[in-house]
């Protein structure tokens, strides 16, 4: 059995030999040690340190009162992700059963291992430094609420009370089934507000 133990975490500011020039990988893997792929955009790694839930802005917006401040959210256009511990997008179709949403077909993504979502811009642009223009490219992942560099990110991530979450996480329950009402509300209006077609 062969074990892969992760590099350690690196103190704010310091650079390992053979960092890249690029300052959003060098934010995200040393100063809070989560795995990025590189490309344009930067990619971050999921089903390591957290899953993410992925909903409509406006079904996500729903579930942010059942999060700690500190718990990471980020927006990309029109779609909201929320970051939950991780396992959790293994555990959404049983979840979703258990509450009674299972039946119906909702826009609710779940992305674990295997996955990855577009980094969005460090708090303060790349680096520390503003983004040129006050923000990043038209379209590009943003944080609506940023993970604290030197603080562990789990604590503060949605979970199954069951599985561990008695420490004060968030329940991922409540979460779910606030996104899950929310998302079926988009979808009903939408589908109201549509012409109907007869043939």
């Amino acid at each position: 059995m062969v074990l892969t133990v992760p590099p350690p975490r690196r103190p704010p500011g310091s650079r390992r030999a053979g960092d890249t020039a690029d300052p959003v990988r060098h934010w995200y893997e040393n100063e809070l040690g989560w795995q990025t792929v590189p490309g344009t955009p930067t990619g971050l790694v999921t089903g390591l340190r957290f899953d993410v839930l992925e909903v409509p802005a406006e079904a996500g917006a729903a579930a942010l009162r059942h999060l700690r401040p500190t718990s990471p959210v980020a927006l990309q256009g029109d779609r909201m992700r929320l970051l939950v511990a991780e396992g959790s997008a293994d555990e959404l179709p049983g979840l979703l059963d258990w509450l009674e949403w299972g039946a119906l077909t909702l826009d609710l993504t779940a992305i674990g291992a295997g996955g990855r979502i577009e980094a969005p811009v460090p708090p303060g642009g790349a680096g520390g430094r503003p983004p040129v223009g006050g923000g990043g490219p038209q379209g590009a992942a943003v944080w609506l609420r940023p993970p604290e560099p030197g603080c562990e990110v789990e604590p503060s991530l949605p979970t199954l009370s069951a599985v561990g979450g008695g420490g004060g996480a968030p329940d991922l329950v409540r979460v779910v089934d606030t996104m899950a009402t929310h998302c079926h509300r988009v979808r009903l209006r939408r589908s109201c507000a549509q012409p109907l077609a007869f043939s």
